[in-house]
């Protein structure tokens, strides 16, 4: 497709995709970079991960927020899904299997990178949402269909995020069960907004697994 996001830099790091047995997609947030997000994930490179982080125009993928109607915020929206396949798919281009591939956020990139995997339903080596959830008004686990086939999901917010509804975490939360994910819901009192030490922890421990197998 054409959109807002094509033609923007993929920006690349970790492991070169040649030589990588595993690779992360990394969507960065509202405000922020590619670059951003690939630090990020440098916290958590193992060798043998490559890292690709696609860049959104404007360093914003969609207008309004994530709770705003899926209309609302087109064409940004699908335009970014595509961006995460395009990504996804120079890693499968490069050989390496996409249940090897992690796909993974922060914010509004944890919104795209869950909304991603719930639509395109299969094995992949993980899914890390951090601090996000599904996108659209409102969210029926029901209403998503196909198999997910056990792929690892985290997802972690705060109790008390101004921007992330608890209830929503917890309706993606029930999402990807139903799509038959392994999936690790922690939600930490009191955060706010951000990242910490366990949810790296978290995500260091998918990364190590999918260079296990």
């Amino acid at each position: 497709m054409s959109g807002p996001h094509q033609g923007q830099q993929l920006v690349t790091a970790g492991t070169a995709l040649s030589d990588a047995q595993a690779a992360a997609v990394l969507v960065h947030g509202r405000g922020a970079t590619a670059r951003s997000i690939v630090q990020m994930g440098l916290d958590v490179h193992e060798e043998g991960l490559a890292l690709l982080a696609p860049q959104a125009a404007g360093n914003t993928w969609y207008p309004n927020s994530f709770l705003a109607s899926v209309e609302d915020n087109e064409p940004g929206r699908s335009s970014g899904l595509q961006a995460v396949e395009d990504a996804v798919d120079q890693a499968v281009d490069a050989g390496i299997p996409r249940e090897s591939v992690l796909v993974g956020g922060f914010s509004q990139g944890a919104c795209l990178a869950s909304e991603y995997v719930a639509r395109n339903p299969r094995r992949y080596g993980g899914l890390a949402a951090l601090s996000g959830g599904l996108i659209g008004e409102t969210v029926d686990p029901d209403s998503y269909d196909g198999e997910i086939e056990g792929t690892p999901v985290f997802i972690g917010c705060s109790d008390v995020d101004p921007h992330i509804p608890i209830e929503r975490v917890h309706a993606t939360t029930e999402t990807f069960e139903l799509l038959g994910g392994d999936v690790d819901e922690r939600i930490y009192e009191g955060m706010g907004h951000g990242v910490n030490q366990d949810e790296l922890d978290a995500v260091a421990d998918l990364v190590g697994n999918v260079l296990a197998t």
